[in-house]
């Protein structure tokens, strides 16, 4: 199977990155706009020009909400059979199975370490600026949440009993499981087993090759997705939260730029500048979707072709750490505990934040990189200690700006992950990583490298 390496220069990823900045810029602008048009909050003006076309009674919600939602829908679209074919085509490309045992338990250590520190240094900031201090704000609306699973049932379900319900309800952790099973199957199974690894293979390219023909159209779902979006953030929202804002910001950029270049320094020596440069494309991506699951094609290739981290590592961990690595959730629930107990006057224990810490943490395994999924998480921490769930409903106003922040920092972890235990195994590609013109251009792609040989 041959590919066409012929390329142009308006496909270079340095100009995608480009494009996608103009297109979040002037989403941003645009939905700013259409709110100043708003006559006293209705949204008339804006059915008038840009929602409203409805004809003979048909009514269309809108053309940036149509292009917006279609874009993540194809986003969605390509998450589970990526995470399925990548992990199978890992899987079976590890020579010795008894290496996954060792690879899983170096992900999941490493993913529930960075968890830990991120909500343990959230709640140590939080405390000392005490964003919640004096404020005397009070819940007008109330947040229902949805019960949180145990520990033992987050287990339990991550073993499917139906894989193909799991596919078509996304269950990350349950495809997951499958997939490393079947994997194993395959890689057990002699001749017939690398039979089919080899469709697995071909599956693989043109999956990949599906991944870079959206990614040439992620500019403008990008600006139709921050266009509607802004046509509904309230400015007066951030007056009495502005500090909180900025407290839980302040985090996640410590945790990104200190945190973990420091934690890549030490378990691997490898220069951090390098790597916070090459994560810009995948962490800006994050940040316009606000989804982990939706960004782990571009995180797949960052870690592949530009970190050099080998595809039967990074179809493992990068998926995996999707679905666990929940870091910027955990800071945005350490500094929202904290500052909605400040809120409501209620002092917490010692002990109550040891639970914020271990609840944060452990709940981040059965939880799915989706936007809005961390108000769920936030809903039992609060529940745990104790805290009026309602609080949630101080934040919400400023959630979903914090929500795309604190993405790009979750996908920047896994790739951090990724190089950490690839460099480990022996599974990576230095050389790569030293490159800065790895994996400039999105079509000029050797599919076949991502089969390990």
């Amino acid at each position: 199977m041959t590919i066409d390496q012929t390329t142009s220069p308006a496909l270079k990823k340095t100009n995608l990155t480009s494009r996608i900045v103009i297109g979040m810029v002037a989403g941003i602008l645009l939905g700013t706009f259409l709110q100043w048009l708003m006559p006293n909050g209705s949204d008339k003006i804006i059915n008038l020009y840009f929602f409203d076309l409805s004809l003979q009674g048909f009514l269309v919600d809108g053309v940036l909400e149509v292009i917006g939602q279609i874009f993540m829908a194809s986003l969605r679209m390509l998450v589970v059979p990526l995470v399925f074919v990548s992990l199978v085509c890992g899987v079976c490309s590890l020579k010795d199975i008894s290496k996954l045992g060792r690879i899983g338990g170096k992900a999941i250590g490493l993913y529930l370490a960075t968890t830990a520190i991120a909500i343990s240094f959230a709640i140590f900031v939080a405390l000392l600026i005490a964003p919640g201090e004096g404020v005397n704000m009070v819940a007008n609306s109330s947040f229902t949440s949805r019960e949180a699973p145990s520990l033992a049932q987050v287990i339990i379900q991550m073993f499917p009993t139906n894989p193909f319900a799991s596919f078509a309800q996304g269950n990350m952790l349950q495809i997951i499981v499958f997939a490393l099973l079947f994997g194993i199957a395959i890689a057990l199974s002699g001749k017939a087993g690398d039979r089919i690894a080899s469709i697995f293979d071909d599956l693989s390219v043109v999956i990949m090759r599906l991944v870079s023909i959206l990614m040439n159209i992620a500019p403008y779902g990008v600006f139709a997705l921050l266009a509607t979006l802004f046509t509904s953030v309230s400015l007066d929202t951030f007056g009495n939260l502005i500090q909180y804002f900025f407290v839980v910001f302040f985090v996640l950029l410590i945790h990104a730029f200190v945190t973990y270049p420091i934690i890549l320094k030490l378990l691997t020596g490898l220069n951090p500048l390098i790597f916070l440069k090459k994560m810009r494309d995948a962490a800006i991506f994050a940040f316009s979707t606000a989804s982990s699951n939706a960004t782990i094609p571009v995180t797949l290739e960052t870690a592949t072709k530009k970190m050099g981290v080998k595809n039967s590592i990074a179809s493992f961990t990068v998926p995996l750490g999707a679905t666990i690595n929940m870091d910027g959730t955990a800071i945005m629930q350490g500094v929202a505990t904290v500052f909605i107990a400040q809120v409501f006057s209620q002092d917490l224990t010692l002990a109550d934040y040891l639970m914020v810490v271990l609840t944060a943490t452990l709940a981040s395994i059965g939880t799915a990189g989706v936007p809005g999924v961390g108000l769920i998480m936030l809903a039992m921490v609060l529940e745990q200690v104790g805290l009026p769930v309602e609080g949630i409903a101080l934040i919400i106003g400023v959630d979903r700006l914090l929500d795309m922040t604190r993405t790009a920092v979750n996908v920047t972890g896994d790739s951090m992950v990724s190089v950490v235990i690839a460099k480990s195994e022996g599974q990576f590609d230095h050389e790569m990583y030293l490159d800065a013109k790895a994996g400039l251009n999105i079509d000029d792609i050797n599919f076949k490298h991502l089969k390990d040989n």
